[in-house]
């Protein structure tokens, strides 16, 4: 049986768990576009490729398979740069499919064209271009690229002509063919003196703490990580995009850390104290410069990491690269827990923490915050946009399974919440879905609300409304600047909603906001809910 180019990746796309893909068609994507229909992989037609490429991330972060954007070549390539950027910074495993002419033309022709593979160098693991007779073998790399180590984007660049082009019945395979590639097995640290040395540090060490990141969760390694601080009762703190590793309404959990200063003046102190710290897939790209080197002078560093340390962050006394989950299996071997921390200044902290952030707005971006966090059930999902209200959210939100909060964390882009949203909510109709986002964040992608109803999809949005740019307005205060480029006009949000086929209301208290969640999940369109917070809100809150 023959199939093109363009059917031969789909069906190795299916094959590795694909069933989505996003974007916004052009011509020299169309066979492409109909091999994937062909091959099971449903197509989602977006306003804008950036975010395309968010509802992408959010329907990885549901169903674990590759995210898949595709973009025609020229405006289409260059418009999905920020979002591929943020696939590696984010450590997304992301398929980016784009169409480019043939080799033979870009001699000649210009209109449109650029190097796709020159442009997104710098922001992707690899860039590949389809050969012909070896279509099978390219998506097949792309996809073992792309989910290596820390996962991230993998171009590929499909020619006109090759993606039509009828392929050789060899090198259209099923499922059990050799060309797949095995994943590799997981690796643990090997016998010898370093792991002699790491179990004897957990065995005397009276005050250790652990520091999880992403990586746990990219390597399927959370049942291993809660079960080591559970037994042995080792207070854990999280990057943000790890937040639940342990449910965070237990003791054990002093909740994430990383870019609030105001969280960061508890949390350092204890670090620094710790004469143990086990860093476990803990990724620093989301950590701000408060984070380098963050350890006592006393205090030991095990490190148990995917890719070996390159990023100079932070250094560890002992680093073992590897299966993160396996890696604390393997340290744990022969140990037996003991009491550690008989002074409770972890729990100390999780309590200032809680009393910090929380309960101190009869109304404001907090109580907002703590409202949605009563209402939403527990297997609910959030997103969050980029901004002040973002690492005030990070800090209140509890989540109690990992991926329950969703945001950009290394790239810490505006304009993620409303995709992230639906695209979870596509991949996992079943669970119920709120984006967060500040006024301006969600200005930036307004023509989604028009996608939000053509797909009929019931993510609620709330909207936090004050009419600037909040961070960069206190940063420009905190540095004695003047105000300058941050404020704008208002626009009424409810409206907007309503004008583009979804619900919309505006809310200006907690019973107004518990009113407006009535029915919301249940609708078969979106719900938009402006909460006016005042300005300067943000102050002292983080």
């Amino acid at each position: 049986m023959m199939s093109n180019s363009a059917e031969i990746i789909g069906k190795r796309l299916y094959q590795a768990g694909c069933r989505r893909a996003f974007g916004i068609p052009g011509g020299e994507v169309l066979d492409l576009m109909e091999g994937l229909k062909n091959s099971g992989i449903e197509f989602f037609l977006t306003k804008h490729e950036n975010s395309a490429g968010f509802m992408a991330e959010g329907g990885y972060h549901a169903d674990g398979a590759p995210a898949v954007l595709l973009a025609t070549l020229g405006p289409g390539v260059a418009n999905a740069v920020n979002v591929v950027a943020n696939a590696l910074q984010d450590r997304v495993p992301m398929i980016f499919l784009t169409g480019c002419v043939d080799a033979s033309d870009e001699l000649t022709y210009t209109h449109q064209v650029f190097n796709h593979g020159e442009l997104l160098k710098s922001v992707t693991k690899a860039s590949i271009t389809v050969v012909d007779g070896m279509v099978d073998v390219v998506i097949d790399k792309a996809v073992s690229i792309a989910m290596d180590g820390q996962p991230g984007p993998v171009h590929v660049d499909v020619p006109i002509s090759v993606a039509s082009k009828e392929q050789p019945a060899a090198n259209v395979t099923d499922e059990n063919s050799q060309l797949v590639r095995s994943s590799p097995s997981p690796a643990v640290p090997a016998d010898g003196a370093d792991l002699e040395i790491a179990r004897k540090l957990l065995r005397d060490a009276k005050q250790p703490i652990m520091i999880a990141g992403l990586d746990v969760l990219n390597q399927s390694a959370e049942e291993a990580v809660k079960e080591f601080v559970m037994d042995y009762r080792i207070p854990l703190i999280t990057t943000y995009k790890s937040k639940g590793i342990i449910p965070e309404d237990n003791p054990l959990s002093l909740g994430s850390a990383g870019l609030s200063p105001l969280a960061d003046q508890h949390l350092l102190p204890l670090v620094h104290e710790s004469d143990l710290i086990i860093a476990a897939g803990y990724d620093p790209i989301e950590m701000r410069a408060g984070w380098r080197n963050p350890w006592g002078e006393t205090g030991k560093v095990i490190e148990f990491t995917a890719v070996t340390n390159t990023h100079y962050m932070h250094q560890a006394d002992l680093s073992f690269v590897g299966h993160i989950g396996e890696g604390l299996k393997t340290l744990r071997r022969g140990v037996s827990p003991r009491p550690v921390w008989k002074d409770s200044k972890p729990i100390n902290v999780r309590n200032q923490l809680k009393s910090i952030f929380s309960g101190k707005d009869e109304w404001g971006p907090g109580a907002v915050i703590e409202t949605v966090r009563e209402i939403l059930p527990a297997n609910g999902v959030a997103t969050v946009d980029s901004g002040a209200h973002r690492i005030l959210l990070s800090q209140l939100w509890e989540c109690y399974e990992p991926r329950g909060l969703l945001q950009s964390t290394g790239l810490c882009t505006m304009g993620c919440a409303v995709p992230l949203a639906m695209g979870f909510q596509i991949a996992s109709p079943e669970r119920p879905v709120v984006a967060f986002t500040g006024d301006a964040g969600l200005e930036m992608v307004l023509g989604e609300l028009a996608t939000l109803r053509d797909l009929k999809l019931p993510v609620v949005i709330v909207v936090f409304v004050d009419e600037s740019l909040a961070l960069i307005e206190l940063k420009q205060r905190r540095s004695e600047m003047p105000n300058l480029g941050v404020d704008f006009g208002p626009t009424n949000f409810p409206k907007v909603a309503e004008a583009l086929g979804g619900e919309g209301r505006w809310v200006s208290d907690r019973s107004d906001l518990f009113e407006a969640f009535k029915g919301a999940f249940e609708r078969r369109t979106f719900s938009l809910l402006a909460c006016k917070i005042g300005y300067k809100v943000y102050d002292d809150r983080f």
